[in-house]
């Protein structure tokens, strides 16, 4: 039997959300965008990613779908024509534009996409006295699925201004800060035997954190912090991406293919050296001390084979970060405002949230005794476990909040347009 909404939030009771919550995350989307022209909002640089136009579109039609449509009666849709644009997989709700052609949606205007937002915010603001409580979990919901966009949004920020030749910063320079020095990797010893991981309530949760289960861990470390890229530049030196045994075999078909000689981003300088990096503020130098970003899962399994290791499992990531501050760390603070790097000393395990989605060694498949809600929301996460692997922990982009240890980020071993570093693992 399929689950019901409540697989959000199991055990406890559903997590509801409250109005002021809805506000705040809708208005970060908004501020995100803000500088933004009609053009810069309008194009899409690659199938992978979306325009900004649309991924603020796309979360006004989450909510104006599964809450306002299906919750209040009586409501009106903004444009009927528009739930053609704005869906983005969900086969229940029909027919779409594919993926590959948002792009082309150079109308409805930005300003016709925020006059959408509006609407919807409005129409659910006058609605929140009356809304029962499915409605309220599906809001809640529909606040995580925004934030996930909000990340989205800039890592294809990100991929479309590295298409421009002027090479456009979207936030100012003055956010760049050096990182400090962090000193020889330590490893830190996991448990071993008998663990328990997957949500097991007290919060939200999407449903294929769920349900909680037990796993067997085998003895083993896993490093204090990720890698760098001072780090990474000495695998480049001596020949990693030239080096065939290094590679799994879809790995180094993809090198070979795409001519990859270093993390996306990374630009030659005039001595063909790679000094310097694109991001949202702009060409910049590489900073040495600052954990390597952008890398594929072929680059991070390459590069632990190279150091002598080789990557977490999602069991040995999940429990070594449980009981640690999900909120501490690099994260996203607002629109142009990303949160300091907390200070390298100290024992144990640092930089598990935030800074870089890790990979893990671990496939996304579904947890033992998961199943997928009823209904158009039971598309958002379980269809895809197939062929992608797990990355946990947050990033610079990720909103604050946003990271817990449960959470199961997913992308195939290929992709590297978002904020994607390393943790390495050994065996003990």
């Amino acid at each position: 039997m399929a689950g019901t909404i409540e697989a959000y939030a199991p055990a406890g009771g559903p997590r509801l959300a409250d109005l002021a919550r809805f506000q705040k995350v809708r208005a970060l989307s908004l501020a995100l965008a803000a500088d933004l022209s009609d053009a810069d909002a309008s194009a899409q640089s690659m199938p992978d990613a979306s325009p900004a136009k649309w991924h603020l579109a796309h979360t006004s039609w989450f909510f104006e779908t599964f809450v306002l449509r299906d919750h209040v009666p009586g409501y009106v849709a903004h444009d009927s024509a528009w739930a053609f644009l704005f869906n983005s997989y969900y086969e229940a709700e029909g027919d779409r534009i594919a993926r590959a052609e948002r792009g082309m949606l150079t109308r409805p205007s930005l300003d016709h996409v925020r006059a959408y937002r509006a609407h919807v915010d409005a129409a659910l603001a006058a609605a929140w006295p009356t809304l029962p409580e499915p409605a309220r979990v599906l809001v809640e919901l529909g606040c995580h699925h925004e934030e996930q966009h909000q990340e989205l949004l800039l890592t294809d920020l990100l991929h479309l201004f590295s298409r421009n030749p002027l090479a456009p910063a979207a936030w100012p320079a003055r956010l760049r800060f050096a990182c400090p020095q962090p000193g020889p990797i330590r490893w830190i010893e996991g448990g071993t035997g008998e663990a328990r991981i997957g949500h097991a309530g007290g919060g939200f949760a999407f449903d294929c954190e769920g349900p909680e289960h037990g796993v067997w861990l085998h003895p083993h470390a896993l490093a204090d912090r990720l890698v760098t890229n001072a780090e990474w530049r000495a695998f480049i030196d001596d020949g990693g991406y030239r080096t065939a045994g290094l590679w799994l075999s879809d790995g180094w078909a993809w090198v070979r293919s795409e001519g990859v000689e270093a993390p996306a981003y990374w630009r030659r300088d005039e001595a063909a050296e790679f000094s310097m990096r694109f991001a949202l503020d702009g060409l910049g130098k590489i900073d040495p001390a600052s954990p390597v970003r952008h890398v594929s899962y072929y680059e991070a399994d390459a590069y632990a084979r190279w150091a002598g290791a080789r990557l977490p499992t999602e069991a040995e990531w999940e429990t070594a970060a449980a009981g640690l501050d999900p909120a501490a760390g690099t994260f996203l603070d607002g629109a142009g405002a990303i949160g300091t790097l907390p200070a390298p000393e100290g024992e144990g395990l640092r930089q598990m949230f935030g800074d870089a989605w890790e990979w893990t060694a671990s496939a996304y498949l579904a947890h033992p005794g998961f199943r997928a809600v009823e209904g158009a929301v039971g598309e958002y996460n379980g269809k895809f476990m197939s062929g992608q692997f797990v990355l946990k922990g947050g990033s610079c982009a990720t909103p604050r909040g946003h990271a817990r240890a449960s959470y199961r980020n997913f992308f195939y071993p290929h992709q590297r347009w978002q904020f994607t570093g390393v943790r390495l693992a050994k065996d003990l």
